[in-house]
């Protein structure tokens, strides 16, 4: 019996080509982007594909190219369809408007919306296409609707057998920062698709593979190169392009869950996320609470408007400032001052708690906890969560690639030249030998995989010769012979993991370890 099919995740990587690539003034490192890499050493995934692109107005490479222009334009493949998400591919529609599918001008194809009729692909809209390709800039927090269009076009591929790749991003508010009540299932919709917290520090990649958790669709992430966990978007040296109407700069990116969680409750952003208040607020009063608590990273300027009272945030620290953290102290502190009532859920989810992920935060605020008290009760969920996390991330920190002591994105594997595509990132193990995941090293050496999950035994085939494993057994049986490993194969993080130099030299290649390059040649 085979195993079903793996979730890839390219992993070539970040630290091979150094900390990033320099601008012309060898200062500021410049991230690439998965879909520049798409067109480069990534380009054979769409060659002679038939191609759908799910994009807004924000997939655009560092020069600002679209990739709709760039696939158009590519003659190795055919752009036969695209996909808008909210607010339409071109992002000028409001928040929550209607968007109709409509037939491109230029192209002459169909721009599907995922915001109308329906908010996941249909089988008639993947029915002409080989590939399904995923390039939206996200900002970071689970509320922003980017990332469920993304989680539904992952269960339509899945349900309609067509493979998708995700071309990786920044998450702009960093990778860094976790924080906030992690969603409950009773709560799970389209503005909450999974159980993240509100600011879950992961990239799009990062979300794909966490989701495929529950999907299993035949996935691909294109990594970003010179990406590292704590850089916010200024740090990427990329231009900001403005993501949806109420989305036009970063300033905008870092307010949105700081002001933009009292859905139901008069307390409101506005000034697109750089303000929140509302009737029956004290201005001085509400800036004094919220500078008391010294939140990092952030001033606040007593502002009223008309018969509002509010604060206008000063972000002073963007790298220190906790956007969900900040938003949770705000409407806490904002409720002591003017009592708002609470908005409940009944035989209907109310959005305050389709956007808190849960009805315990209404609960803590009608018991007039304080923000510390409510921190507390959802910490539980959330360090659970941040330890399910690790099992989906993709890069690492520049600290830990400077010194080798980050595993992630560090160890790069090609067969014939050409990178493998994991799912799990490779690891070195207690015995000093490298561990990949079983399917696409094997198929990669152009060899066939069975496994037996009675037996965990793994039965590995290539022309003349025949390989059998079994899980944490060092015995190996190579054409009838048995041979004696140092290590043994494991199962870890759901993944069949085996050691990559007895499987390639028992096929008959010769294997390099590059300990400067952290880097394997199979050959």
């Amino acid at each position: 019996m085979k195993l079903r099919n793996l979730v890839i995740l390219l992993l070539v990587c970040a630290v091979v080509a150094g900390a990033g690539i320099l601008d012309a003034n060898q200062s500021t490192p410049v991230v690439k982007l998965g879909n520049e890499r798409l067109m480069t050493e990534y380009h054979y995934l769409i060659e002679g594909k038939k191609v759908g692109l799910v994009t807004n107005q924000s997939g655009v490479n560092r020069q600002g190219k679209s990739t709709i222009d760039l696939l158009a334009e590519d003659p190795s493949t055919r752009l036969v369809a695209l996909y808008g998400p909210e607010h339409g591919i071109d992002g000028t529609a409001r928040a929550g408007e209607y968007v109709e599918s409509y037939t491109h001008s230029k192209l002459g194809i169909p721009v599907y919306s995922l915001y109308g009729q329906t908010r996941m692909p249909t089988e008639e809209m993947l029915r002409n296409i080989d590939l399904l390709l995923f390039d939206i800039q996200d900002i970071g927090a689970r509320s922003y609707t980017y990332m469920s269009t993304l989680n539904y076009c992952m269960t339509a591929a899945s349900k309609y057998n067509k493979p998708i790749v995700v071309l990786d991003r920044p998450n702009p508010v960093g990778g860094t920062i976790v924080e906030g009540p992690v969603l409950e299932d009773p709560f799970m919709t389209f503005v909450g698709v999974d159980n993240l917290p509100m600011a879950h520090g992961m990239t799009a990649g990062e979300l794909a593979l966490f989701f495929n958790r529950k999907i299993g669709a035949d996935l691909v992430v294109v990594p970003m190169e010179g990406y590292t966990r704590e850089m916010i978007f200024q740090d990427t040296g990329l231009p900001w392009v403005q993501t949806s109407p109420n989305i036009p700069d970063i300033e905008s990116v870092f307010g949105y869950m700081a002001t933009g969680l009292g859905e139901g409750t008069g307390v409101h952003q506005a000034d697109q996320f750089k303000w929140i208040g509302g009737k029956g607020i004290d201005s001085q009063k509400f800036a004094d609470l919220l500078n008391q608590a010294e939140l990092p990273g952030v001033v606040f300027i007593p502002e009223n408007r008309g018969e509002e009272g509010g604060v206008r945030l000063e972000i002073q620290d963007y790298h220190a400032f906790n956007p969900a953290r900040t938003g949770i102290y705000a409407l806490t502190y904002a409720r002591s001052l003017n009592q708002f009532t609470v908005p409940k859920s009944g035989q209907t989810v109310v959005m305050f708690d389709k956007i808190m992920g849960t009805d315990k935060i209404g609960q803590y605020l009608e018991a007039g906890l304080s923000p510390r008290q409510i921190e507390a009760n959802y910490a539980p969920d959330l360090n659970q969560f941040k330890k399910e996390r690790e099992n989906y991330l993709i890069y690492g920190s520049r600290e830990g690639l400077e010194t080798g002591r980050e595993t992630k994105e560090q160890i790069a594997v090609l067969v014939g030249g050409n990178p493998v595509a994991f799912d799990s990132a490779p690891y070195i193990d207690e015995n000093d030998r490298l561990m990949v995941p079983l399917r696409a090293i094997v198929e990669a050496l152009g060899a066939v995989v069975e496994w037996n999950p009675g037996e965990q035994s793994i039965t590995i085939s290539k022309q003349e010769t025949t390989l059998f494993f079994k899980i944490n057994s060092p015995l190996a049986v190579v054409n009838g012979q048995t041979k004696r490993m140092d290590t043994s194969p494991v199962i870890r993080n759901d993944r069949t993991m085996i050691p990559v130099r007895y499987v390639g030299e028992y096929l008959g290649a010769a294997v390099h370890w590059d300990p400067e390059a952290r880097s394997v040649a199979i050959n």
